[in-house]
């Protein structure tokens, strides 16, 4: 039973309301770049999570990290999101900023 000393925290969570269309059209998944997650960890998120080749990995990575940011792939909405969420859960446990972020691909 709680008394009125317990404290309870609760996460930030932002819910976003998507309709069906929006969910069916591609997003593009985007890394950000931060000035303490190591390089050689990106490039484990990137081929682990997002299953890019380590060549492709490599060069995203050197991408954000010279111009702030960079596509990392384009996905539909649902395994955009799983991929960026489990990729920032992992970077969390370790401590690490890295953050990557979704937007609509306009090109199609």
């Amino acid at each position: 039973m709680s008394n009125a000393t317990d404290t309870v925290v609760i996460p930030q969570t932002t819910f976003v309301v998507v309709d069906q269309t929006e969910l069916d059209r591609p997003y593009r998944v985007i890394i950000e770049n931060d000035d303490v997650t190591p390089m050689d960890f990106v490039v484990m998120v990137l081929t682990g999570i997002f299953a890019l080749g380590m060549q492709q990995a490599i060069d995203v990575m050197l991408i954000a990290h010279h111009h702030g940011e960079a596509l990392v792939t384009i996905l539909p909405f649902q395994e955009a999101t799983d991929k960026v969420t489990r990729a920032h859960e992992l970077a969390r446990a370790y401590n690490y900023p890295l953050r990557f972020y979704l937007e609509v691909d306009k090109a199609n």
